[in-house]
């Protein structure tokens, strides 16, 4: 799978967005390891990237796939300029929406789902919201990274409505940070009806990363 160019996002972009950094590179790893399940048996008529930043995994998605729908949501209007840009720039198409979440999806749609969340160790009152995230700036870029209680606070709420977001035969990869507890999570999965394994993990400076892969437990 192609990797983006991204040379024409500046350090002003990255003011904005998080940078493209080991995560998002693990991340197009792991679905470069699993296209020819994703080519051949998933193939998938909707993608969606929650929290795209700069556009560089849903792109690389779309160059591939030019077949599906692939789409981009980020509560950061800046981030879905950013990711329209890089898509621009490698001669692809994404559709991006301004929103939470999959608020703004219709329900049992997305055969592709992906997630790289903000997943760092915080304390509680750094990730919370302004009334309106208006323009993205170092102040509050820290929602792209911060997770708070054990890194899951965003995470532990998109669980819960997997149901309501994956198709019938949806799927969906998540990076998680060992602080994560990502076995806590295969199991909270698993009491949600879906079957969760480590699909590929790495370890990078400070930190330790997997890839879960999740899929409902009747697929």
């Amino acid at each position: 799978m192609e990797t983006p160019h991204i040379d024409h996002l500046t350090s002003q972009d990255y003011e904005h967005v998080y940078e493209p950094a080991e995560d998002s590179f693990l991340l197009l790893d792991a679905l470069e390891a699993d296209l020819e399940f994703i080519e051949n048996d998933l193939k998938p008529l909707v993608c969606l990237e929650i929290g795209p930043g700069s556009g560089i995994v849903i792109t690389a998605i779309a160059k591939r796939l030019p077949h599906s729908l692939c789409m981009a949501c980020d509560i950061n209007p800046y981030a879905c300029r950013v990711t329209k840009r890089t898509c621009t720039r490698n001669d692809t198409h994404v559709e991006c929406v301004q929103g939470n979440l999959t608020d703004a999806f219709k329900s049992n749609t997305i055969d592709l789902l992906i997630f790289n969340p903000p997943y760092v160790v915080t304390a509680d009152h750094e990730i919370e919201l302004p009334d309106k995230f208006g323009q993205c700036t170092s102040d509050n870029l820290v929602h792209s990274w911060a997770g708070g209680e054990h890194g899951r606070r965003i995470i532990d709420i998109l669980l819960p409505q997997l149901n309501d977001v994956l198709s019938p035969k949806g799927v969906f990869y998540l990076l998680l940070l060992r602080e994560n507890k990502p076995d806590e999570i295969i199991e909270q999965l698993t009491l949600f009806g879906f079957q969760s394994k480590k699909f590929m993990e790495r370890r990078i400076p400070g930190e330790y990363l997997y890839i879960l892969k999740v899929q409902r437990s009747n697929s």
